[in-house]
């Protein structure tokens, strides 16, 4: 155990007091907890095991309050006392704390404000997991300090030069979503090396890109597309896998019973 405080007591010195990022670390910490408190609490709701765990909110009048919704407040207040405090102290960092609880809760139904309807436990629903996967990946490199490029102004060649390798990462950033390489994409915005190598990479066959460079132009690449990302490949039942290890399995209206504890927040 002191083993352990020691190792955090380093890491908290060296990588966060040092740099100054107490406030993107507890984001951080905040927005893992509440993400993982709230599918905890989504998926006790649905096992008929634990009966006495609290449902969801709903008033007298059937209004049902999704949890996002208090995500987006909590994000609000913590939001503009951050403003107003100008940075630096305790308070500051609680906000940034706040602030990642209010990610957190919000992220988990990114599905459910992307499609307008109540979709968490549905084949639409895993976007949430997905958008989860890929904010955590950006606030840990933001935590760490990774930026994807800085405009200089020392003169104006470095002025030239930051803007060109601006437009340049932004360049290949957007050919990574146009081919639907979407982890690329938002890595590579911090380490443009990863957004060149999904830009250089074959597309995704129902991809814009696909679309307008593949199909009845390119017949032979719309094909290899097709065999690189056919359905049922490695890739895909591993995200499968890990989408049930953490949001749980989907409902199937057809099987599943409306009353089975199958709310889908708190």
């Amino acid at each position: 155990m002191g083993m352990e405080a020691s190792i955090f007591s380093r890491f908290w010195h060296d990588q966060i007091e040092t740099n100054h990022q107490e406030a993107i670390f507890l984001l951080f910490v905040g927005f893992l907890l509440s993400f993982a408190f709230i599918r905890m609490s989504t998926r006790l709701m649905r096992s008929p095991k634990v009966p006495w765990w609290p449902g969801s909110i709903v008033s007298e009048g059937g209004l049902h309050v999704h949890h996002h919704v208090f995500g987006i407040v909590l994000m609000m207040i913590s939001g503009a006392i951050a403003f107003a405090l100008d940075g630096g102290g305790t308070a500051f960092n609680l906000c940034g704390l706040a602030f990642g609880v209010g990610i957190g809760l919000t992220i988990d139904e990114f599905a459910l404000w992307l499609h307008l309807e109540d979709v968490y436990w549905s084949e639409e629903g895993r976007r949430s997991i997905d958008a989860t996967v890929l904010t955590a990946l950006v606030l840990a490199l933001l935590m760490f300090g990774v930026r994807p490029f800085e405009i200089g102004s020392d003169s104006i060649g470095v002025l030239i030069g930051s803007i060109i390798t601006a437009l340049f990462v932004f360049l290949v950033v957007a050919i990574c979503f146009l081919k639907e390489r979407v982890m690329h994409a938002f890595v590579g915005f911090f380490v443009w090396p990863v957004a060149l190598y999904g830009a250089c990479r074959l597309g995704k066959p129902g991809s814009p890109w696909a679309k307008r460079r593949y199909s009845e132009r390119n017949p032979s690449k719309q094909k290899r597309a097709e065999a690189r990302f056919r359905p049922g490949r490695r890739t895909d039942r591993f995200k499968e896998k890990f989408r049930d290890l953490v949001g749980g399995g989907l409902i199937h209206p057809e099987t599943d019973s409306p009353d089975d504890g199958s709310g889908t927040d708190t």
